[in-house]
């Protein structure tokens, strides 16, 4: 979405303002590429001065009671969203579009949904299953398929005619030679 500063959309509603075009004629001779960016512009500009042009940096916040009231107005009056927009002060109309559509799907309860990321819990993060004691059986089948694992591999390297690391030839299985013993 471009941003428009503010002698931008000043020099734009003192164009449509001097009879320069209408609002297709002017948002062309501008570049915008769309009409009702400069009806809204005209718009805010003739009921709110200049500061109805001015770039909001915060969003401010609504009560829900405010809320309510301005989906009332704007299904009583039938009126466009601009005006609607115009005469409770609201800067974008889409808000009250957005209210209108949170309010039929889900109430009241559509606007008192938090917005953005979710906090960080204080709970503790699940413990993996590498953190849990396990019981010797256990162990010895983790280590049973991590050298059956490992034999697939050296088997592999060796039928696709590669030097295996003489790190993997030399080394001395001391886990194993610990299982035969307790096994006894």
């Amino acid at each position: 979405m471009v941003k428009y500063d503010l002698a931008y959309k000043l020099a734009v509603v003192k164009a449509y303002l001097n009879g320069e075009g209408g609002y297709s004629m002017v948002a062309t001779g501008v570049g915008i590429p769309d009409h009702s960016t400069v009806r809204k512009w005209v718009k805010n500009y003739e009921i709110l001065g200049e500061s109805g042009l001015e770039r909001r940096i915060s969003h401010p916040t609504y009560s829900v009671q405010f809320k309510l009231d301005v989906i009332q107005y704007k299904l009583e009056t039938d009126e466009p969203y601009l005006d609607v927009a115009i005469k409770f002060s609201i800067n974008e109309p889409s808000v009250i579009a957005n209210w209108l559509r949170a309010w039929q799907r889900e109430g009241i309860d559509g606007f008192s949904k938090l917005r953005g990321r979710p906090t960080m819990s204080n709970k503790p993060k699940n413990q993996n299953k590498k953190d849990k004691k396990l019981t010797r059986e256990q162990e010895l089948e983790r280590e049973n398929e991590l050298l059956r694992v490992e034999n697939a591999y050296l088997k592999k390297l060796r039928a696709s005619g590669i030097n295996i690391p003489s790190r993997l030839r030399k080394q001395n299985h001391n886990s194993s030679k610990n299982s035969e013993k307790s096994s006894d």
